[in-house]
């Protein structure tokens, strides 16, 4: 089996990459020699790429994700949310067999989804299908992530078919914080509004920098003498922030979970007040506001970063233009400067 006449008078290219049982190759051509040099550089190829050599993987790509789910998925944090992202890719793509997605694939599967055309897996309604560059990011991310793990388990041996795609640019978003004055509104607000764990969970989050549930979902066991620890945060990382006294004394005499879920009723709350946030944005500006007002207080960026508990400093380098003395030289170095203290 290699080189063949058949009776159409066609010359047949039929061999095995790598002896039987690997991939298997059969191509016709019209001359002998054009038969022979195929098989001579489909062979030279496979010698520098090995995976040809294999037998051809046909999984379709719903299964790489189940495969995925199952050895590495759940035992993520957000693996829910994960796997169901994933399954809407696969379906806006066809589920098609995953050895023959390419980036071509990709790139007009996210054209169709930046422009509405593919089911966002939530909404009936057509209109509300179009996304934005940073969601087709994340589904790129998440989809490549799951050749590349599946790699690193020895269950992929092909290319990671998104490998070189450049994610489109995101610009920076703008963030919400409140002033001083905005602060004091807030938490009026929150006495009028009428439930005291409202206010009590604002308290924690504008003085330790917490997210809202990791604020809301706080024990008594978590609270020792001016510390708060936070367990089970969004990083998988436990870290302990120093409180105030006052804050410690209106704390102490929780017991057991200490508060009440309502963070729809901060949104109500909002509601009420003349502060307005940005879209998007509600509990998370309490955060925004605590690290904007300790580097306006000259606090140090590599401390706030262990205070949030972010793992990359580049997370935290966004609260760094409100330090007092940030790029301060532009105002002394410019040349208008020069200029006007000669006159």
């Amino acid at each position: 089996m290699a080189i063949k006449k058949l009776v159409s008078g066609e010359w047949l290219a039929d061999f095995y990459l790598g002896g039987r049982g690997s991939r298997r190759i059969r191509k016709s051509f019209a001359t002998k020699g054009e038969a022979v040099a195929y098989e001579s550089y489909t062979r030279s190829e496979a010698e520098n790429k090995p995976w040809i050599k294999e037998k051809e993987d046909r999984r379709k790509l719903s299964e790489l994700i189940k495969l995925w789910d199952s050895l590495h998925g759940q035992s993520l944090k957000a693996v829910k949310s994960r796997k169901a992202k994933l399954d809407i890719v696969c379906k806006g793509l066809g589920d098609p067999i995953a050895s023959q997605l390419t980036a071509k694939d990709w790139a007009h599967y996210r054209d169709q989804r930046l422009q509405g055309k593919i089911s966002n897996g939530y909404h009936d309604d057509e209109s509300k299908w179009k996304v934005k560059p940073i969601t087709v990011n994340r589904e790129q991310n998440y989809l490549a992530a799951v050749f590349n793990e599946l790699k690193r388990l020895g269950e992929w041996s092909l290319p990671n078919p998104l490998e070189g795609v450049r994610t489109f640019r995101e610009d920076e978003k703008e963030m919400s914080w409140l002033t001083l004055k905005q602060i004091t509104e807030l938490l009026d607000g929150c006495e009028l509004y009428g439930k005291p764990d409202l206010k009590m969970i604002c308290k924690v989050c504008l003085a330790t920098g917490a997210r809202w549930t990791e604020a809301e979902t706080l024990t008594r066991s978590q609270l020792s003498p001016n510390k708060l620890s936070f367990f089970k945060t969004k990083g998988g990382k436990n870290r302990t922030v120093p409180i105030p006294q006052w804050l410690y004394d209106e704390l102490k005499e929780r017991q057991g979970r200490m508060f009440k879920p309502c963070y729809q009723d901060f949104k109500k709350m909002l509601a009420t007040t003349t502060i307005q946030l940005i879209e998007g944005q509600k509990t998370h500006v309490l955060r925004h506001t605590f690290a904007s007002h300790f580097m306006m207080n000259g606090g140090n960026i590599l401390v706030l970063q262990r205070i949030l508990g972010h793992a990359n400093i580049r997370e935290t380098m966004k609260y760094a233009h409100f330090a007092p003395d940030h790029l301060e030289e532009a105002a002394a170095l410019n040349p208008l400067t020069s200029l006007m203290s000669t006159n």
